[in-house]
C-alpha cells in the first residue's frame, strides 16, 4: 500500500461529435446529473488534494457546470484537442508543487468504482494501467503483460494474430506520479495518423527507462465510455438498475422498482417506502421511515422521518419536510420549510414558504409569492388553520393559532389567535335563479 497524496485529472474537452449535440458531450445527463458530475464523485472518494478538470469544447459551459459540482475543482483549457497526452500536459501547471499520484480519469466513463480508484491510488508500481477483460476486445488496444508487469500496449491496428487474440485491454485511465508525467510527457511524439499525443504512450516510456508498470483490472462494466445518443440510453439503463438493487440492500422498500427512477445522489433512509412512478432528480434525501405514494416528483427537497409524500405531488429545490408532515394529491411545494406535523392535503402551491408545526392548509390554497419582478414570502405560525381556497399574498404573515376563513385573498398581516376574512359580501336574491332559468329556456324556445 502507498500513503502518497492524490490527485485528479478529468478529461473533458471532446465535442462528441457523434451524440450529435451542441452540448459538450460531458455535460449530457446521467441519473439526473451531467456525466462529468460521476467522474468526480467517484473520485472524491479517494480525498485527492487537487482536482483538475480539461475542458475544451463549449469550456464555458463545462466549467460553469463543474463550479457548481464541485467548487473546489479546478479548470485547465485545451484550446487545440490534440490528444490525451496533451491534455494532460495543460493540467499539469494546476498541479505545481504537487509530488504524490495523479489519476487520469475521463468525464464520458461514468461507471468506475471506488474500489477500482483506491486499487489505482494505493498500487506501488510507478504507473498503473486500468485493463479489463473485454467480452468481445474489437479494436481495443491490447495489454500485453509478462513476470515483470505491463510490458507495452499494441494498437489493434498495430497488433499481429497472436496479440489481437489477448482479451486484457487497455480503459485509458492512468495513474502515474506526479514526477514521473512531468518528465515523460514533454518526451511524446505526435507521429501517428491522427497527429495527436497520446497518453498512452507513458507506460513504455517509463518502463524503457528502468519505471515499475502495471495492470490493475476491473469488470468491463465499469469502463463503459459514452459517445452516442444510444450509449446513453445503454447507460442510463444500467446506472437505474445498479441504484434500484443498492436501494433494496440498504433496506428501501420500492413497491415496483423497474418504474422508480433515481439520481446520481439520491439519499434515501432504510424503511422509507417508495411507491411505483416516482422520479428523484437531484438533490434529494428521504429520511428512514418515510413515504413518497405514487407518481410524485422530487427533487433539492428534504423529507423527514414519518412524513408522507402524495400521490401525484411534486417536491421542488428548497423543500424542507419536517417529522410526520403530510403532503398529498397535486400539491406543489418550492423553497417552502414546512415544521413537524404540518398537513397538506390537496391541490395547493407553497412557495417561498414557512409553515410552523401542525398547521392545517386547506385544499385550493396558494401563495401568491412572485410580483412580476421579485419574489416574497409568507410565514405561517405554529397551529393555524388555513381554510381551502386561500390566496395569501406574499409578503405576508399568519399568526400562531390564527384563522383564515375558506375564499379568502390574505393581503395584510394576521395576528396570533385571530381570524381573518378577505372576501366579497354574499348576496342572496330569493326566486331569481328560477326566474333566470325560465327567461333563458324561453329564449332558447324562441
Amino acid at each position: 500500500m502507498t500513503d502518497k497524496p492524490v490527485a485528479l485529472i478529468v478529461l473533458a474537452a471532446g465535442q462528441g461529435s457523434r451524440m450529435q449535440s451542441d452540448l459538450p458531450k460531458v455535460l449530457h445527463r446521467l441519473g439526473g446529473l451531467p456525466l462529468v458530475a460521476h467522474a468526480l464523485a467517484a473520485g472524491r472518494t479517494l480525498e485527492p488534494e487537487a482536482v483538475v478538470v480539461v475542458a475544451g469544447h463549449g469550456a464555458e459551459a463545462v466549467a460553469k457546470a463543474v463550479a457548481k459540482l464541485d467548487p473546489e475543482a479546478q479548470i485547465a483549457l485545451q484550446q487545440e484537442q490534440l490528444g490525451t497526452a496533451h491534455a494532460v500536459s495543460q493540467a499539469l501547471p494546476a498541479l505545481e508543487g504537487f509530488a504524490g499520484r495523479v489519476i487520469v480519469l475521463y468525464g464520458d466513463t461514468p461507471f468506475i468504482g471506488q474500489e477500482t480508484l483506491a486499487s489505482l491510488a494505493a498500487h506501488p508500481a510507478d504507473v498503473v494501467v486500468l485493463g479489463f477483460e473485454a467480452a468481445d476486445p474489437g479494436r481495443y488496444g491490447r495489454l500485453v503483460t509478462g513476470p515483470e508487469g505491463l510490458e507495452r500496449i499494441v494498437e489493434y491496428k498495430d497488433a499481429d494474430e497472436a496479440t489481437r487474440a489477448i482479451r486484457l485491454v487497455n480503459s485509458g485511465v492512468l495513474a502515474a506520479d506526479a514526477a514521473l508525467l512531468r518528465e515523460f510527457l514533454p518526451r511524446i511524439g505526435n507521429r501517428n495518423a491522427a497527429g495527436e499525443y497520446y497518453l498512452t504512450d507513458i507506460p513504455g516510456l517509463a518502463r524503457a527507462a528502468g519505471h515499475r508498470v502495471e495492470v490493475v483490472t476491473c469488470d468491463e462494466a465499469e469502463t463503459l465510455g459514452i459517445n452516442t445518443r444510444a450509449e446513453l440510453a445503454q447507460a442510463e439503463a444500467a446506472f437505474q438498475a445498479r441504484a434500484r438493487a443498492q436501494a433494496l440492500e440498504d433496506g428501501v422498500t420500492l413497491s415496483d422498482p423497474a418504474t422508480v427512477w433515481f439520481a446520481l445522489d439520491t439519499c434515501i433512509g432504510r424503511d422509507a417506502v417508495i411507491g411505483q412512478n416516482v422520479v428523484f432528480g437531484p438533490g434529494v434525501t428521504v429520511e428512514s421511515g418515510a413515504e413518497i405514494l405514487p407518481f410524485c416528483h422530487l427533487e433539492g427537497c428534504h423529507v423527514s422521518a414519518g412524513a408522507t409524500v402524495g400521490p401525484f405531488a411534486r417536491l421542488r429545490p428548497g423543500a424542507e419536510l419536517g417529522g410526520d408532515v403530510h403532503v398529498g394529491n397535486f400539491v406543489e411545494i418550492k423553497n417552502s420549510v414546512l415544521d413537524e406535523g404540518v398537513k397538506v392535503g390537496h391541490l395547493t402551491y407553497l412557495g417561498d414558504a414557512h409553515v410552523g408545526e401542525a398547521t392545517n392548509i386547506g385544499a385550493g390554497t396558494v401563495t401568491c409569492n412572485y410580483d412580476g419582478v421579485s419574489k416574497h414570502r409568507t410565514e405561517i405560525g405554529a397551529h393555524a388553520f388555513i381554510g381551502s381556497d386561500t390566496m395569501l399574498v406574499a409578503p405576508v404573515r399568519v399568526g400562531a393559532r390564527a384563522m383564515t376563513g375558506s375564499g379568502s385573498v390574505i393581503t395584510q398581516d394576521v395576528p396570533d389567535d385571530a381570524l381573518a376574512l378577505g372576501r366579497a359580501k354574499q348576496v342572496v336574491k330569493p326566486g331569481l335563479a328560477t326566474r333566470l332559468m325560465q327567461a333563458l329556456r324561453q329564449k332558447k324556445g324562441n
